[in-house]
């Protein structure tokens, strides 16, 4: 395999990774998925309702590989508040708060947002058509 060959398996690989694992977690917050939350409704425009939406529909997105730049920018900033609100206050670490997956998925994000989907995406699909 070259390095190019490389290079866009590893990028897709590390966009679908992430969009799929976030999917999961709005599917189990919004339909109950994957094992859900119980049997409560999330409330209509709560914090919880809003960021299942998020990463329901901006994991399918970055999965597909459309919108990729707004849209991962956005869950990075949704990673952000996730980790100053819930993590934060637990104490000054990610390591000790539980917060690695919130630091994590927020860089990947903001990586994503500035380099885009790469080359197996529907973005560069649009792009070529286009072109």
């Amino acid at each position: 395999m070259n390095r190019k060959r490389a290079l866009q398996v590893s990028y897709f690989l590390l966009r679908v990774v992430p969009g799929w694992m976030f999917f999961q977690v709005g599917t189990i917050k919004l339909f109950g998925w994957f094992g859900g939350m119980g049997n409560t409704a999330m409330p209509f425009m709560s914090q919880l309702w809003i960021g299942g939406m998020l990463e329901t529909f901006g994991g399918a997105l970055i999965i597909l590989g459309l919108f990729t730049r707004p849209v991962a920018f956005i869950l990075s900033g949704e990673m952000a508040v996730a980790y100053w609100q819930f993590h934060a206050p637990h104490g000054a670490w990610p390591i000790l708060n539980r917060g690695e997956p919130a630091v994590l998925f927020c860089f990947i994000f903001l990586f994503m947002a500035a380099q885009g989907a790469g080359d197996w995406s529907l973005d560069a699909l649009v792009g070529r058509k286009r072109g």
